[in-house]
């Protein structure tokens, strides 16, 4: 079974995860930040991942602890659900086209978590979202999924679009990566034997 649910709770949020590999993009997902919440949804169902996730934050603060820990907490659901790898793909990568938007993400499955963006809204809002938090979640991500994440923006004027390719390539990739390559008969992709 390739799912997991988590839990995760601090002074500032109490996030619940539930998460399932083999799904087929169904999702339920209330963050409080209606943006992130749409990003989310792009995620499952371009990755083709069961998602359910219920966030309550500081939002009277601002959105930051909330997308952060989603991250986090969406990063931890993945490593448990891969488990030991054994089988996957490993890598995947992919564009996604939105209008005169184009991005770009690549992952590896590595162990090793590693993140490099290269994105430059053209504004520092998208709505009332910070568009530096596309950041932040990404980075509670990689360092509790353990993977190494490439993201590039290689073309965009709108800010939504900009961001909306970036998870639906997000989407795609991890779903790539987390596929079972039926030709790797439940070995570990990597010649080291271990992830």
């Amino acid at each position: 079974m390739r799912n997991a649910t988590v839990s995760r709770k601090t002074r500032e949020t109490a996030i619940e995860v539930t998460l399932d590999l083999d799904g087929s993009g169904r999702y339920s997902i209330d963050t409080g930040v209606p943006f992130l919440d749409h990003m989310l949804e792009q995620v499952a169902r371009h990755g083709l991942f069961d998602l359910e996730l219920k966030a309550v934050g500081d939002l009277h603060i601002d959105a930051h602890h909330t997308v952060e820990d989603v991250g986090i907490t969406l990063g931890q659901a993945f490593a448990q659900a891969v488990g030991d790898k054994r089988g996957l793909r490993r890598y995947g990568h992919a564009y996604v086209p939105l209008d005169e938007a184009l991005s770009r993400v690549v992952i590896d499955l590595s162990g090793r978590p590693g993140l490099e963006m290269q994105v430059e809204f053209t504004r520092a809002r998208i709505g009332e979202f910070d568009a530096d938090l596309v950041y932040e979640f990404f980075q509670g991500f990689v360092n509790h999924a353990q993977a190494t994440v490439h993201v590039d923006n290689l073309k965009g004027r709108n800010a939504h679009h900009q961001a909306e390719t970036i998870f639906k390539a997000f989407g795609r990739a991890l779903r790539i990566a987390a596929e079972i390559d039926p030709r790797a008969h439940g070995s570990v992709p990597s010649t080291k034997g271990t992830l």
